[in-house]
């Protein structure tokens, strides 16, 4: 069986596998070891590289996850698009536990995190719409799925206070996370296409009067819709666009990168 891969699933909180007789395939990168071996099998008829972000016994909390590794180890395999679905607190009424919702938008509220793979030199990358919207499209497509709100991302591993969640609605933001930074960035750098799908598990904190956030009712709910998340998965999967000509891929044309993506040609400094 090939170890090779075109696409990409990041399972989050309570998503730890997703592929029928997988082959793991532990991969080394320089920037230490992924979440978990990456398990390579074939989904519609494609082969799919699947990733627990949080590892498959959830050893990583938000703060902690390898991201570098993991996007790394997943672009060495040859993926070049990234489905990334995510747990979220909603922040306004327009979405409420159990929906799905494919986000355009993103605000890093994240600190110390290693966020990039520049590490020297000018390479500067556009990020304004930070998630693919060919991917996004095909995404929000699926039945009962909302599209377009903005995300904010914040360290964790801690729920927002009440104040908290009300200044982030009161910003017009619709959608609370803990690992969607730096992830989206660092594939962009990678020249990959990425895409996430989150699921509300939860109003937060300030969403709701008298109302605030447990981990048991997050965990609940998201176990709850695993495998309804599966299966629209699958499904997307099949339909996703040709990468070729995206400008996920086609923003460094003409730009000398500082760092190296695996599978193509290595930069000067490396």
């Amino acid at each position: 069986m090939s170890t090779r891969a075109e696409v990409a699933v990041i399972g989050g909180t309570g998503f730890y596998s997703f592929l029928r007789d997988p082959e793991d395939v532990p991969v080394a990168t320089p920037y230490g070891e992924p979440s978990a071996p990456v398990s390579v099998g074939e989904v519609a008829g494609r082969r799919v590289a699947f990733l627990p972000r949080h590892g498959r016994g959830h050893e990583y909390p938000p703060h902690a996850i390898n991201y570098r590794a993991n996007l790394w180890a997943l672009r060495s395999l040859g993926v070049r698009q990234v489905l990334a679905p995510c747990a979220v607190g909603g922040l306004r009424p327009e979405v409420a536990p159990g929906d799905l919702v494919v986000p355009d938008q993103l605000v890093d509220r994240t600190s110390g995190r290693a966020r990039t793979f520049v590490e020297h030199g000018a390479v500067h990358l556009p990020f304004a719409d930070p998630y693919c919207p060919r991917l996004g499209e095909v995404l929000a497509a699926a039945d009962g799925v909302h599209e377009g709100g903005t995300m904010v991302v914040v360290d964790g591993p801690r729920f927002s206070t009440r104040a908290e969640s009300q200044d982030y609605a009161a910003r017009g933001w619709t959608l609370v996370n803990m690992t969607g930074a730096p992830e989206a960035a660092l594939a962009r750098e990678l020249r990959m296409c990425l895409a996430t799908i989150a699921l509300v598990t939860d109003m937060d904190a300030g969403a709701e009067q008298e109302q605030g956030v447990r981990q048991q009712d997050v965990f609940a709910l998201f176990a709850q819709n695993t495998e309804r998340l599966k299966g629209l998965l699958a499904g997307v999967v099949e339909q996703l666009p040709d990468p070729d000509g995206c400008s996920c891929h086609s923003w460094a044309d003409g730009i000398d990168l500082t760092y190296e993506i695996p599978g193509e040609s290595p930069c000067e400094c490396c």
